[in-house]
């Protein structure tokens, strides 16, 4: 198979006023690997939630993980890895306890860093996930 290449835009799309003109897409799949975007507060109809609540960001970009990974025919499950990008460290105490609601008895790998912005102002929180199909559910 192919690289499956969903949900294709281009960032002047979302991000107009910042004049960029790249083409992506928000999930790869080869093979039985799978990686996203980078998730934030943005809806997949790019639409902003959760102004100024980071709980509230990670809620939409773990939310939007969940559609996204089913749409390349994986489930939270096959998570193996999460990185989290915060722009305060006391923001891990109101992210990381929705992640852990999403992902109980998951056990991926993650890291956590502390960064100085994001794409837009707005944005407090971004998540990187990836995930890795089992043979026997290809």
């Amino acid at each position: 198979m192919a690289h499956l290449r969903l949900r294709k835009f281009n960032t002047r799309d979302v991000y107009g006023p910042q004049a960029l003109d790249n083409d992506v897409c928000m999930v790869v799949r080869a093979g039985n690997h799978v990686y996203l975007r980078g998730q934030t507060g943005f809806d997949l109809q790019n639409r902003f939630v959760g102004a100024g609540d980071p709980a509230a960001q990670a809620e939409q970009a773990m939310s939007n993980a969940k559609v996204l990974l089913e749409e390349a025919g994986a489930k939270v499950e096959h998570i193996v890895q999460l990185h989290i990008y915060l722009l305060d460290r006391a923001h891990r105490n109101l992210v990381y306890p929705v992640i852990g609601r999403h992902l109980k008895g998951v056990f991926p790998v993650m890291t956590g860093l502390i960064i100085a912005g994001l794409a837009i102002p707005e944005m407090l929180v971004e998540i990187d996930v990836t995930a890795v199909i089992p043979a026997e559910e290809r």
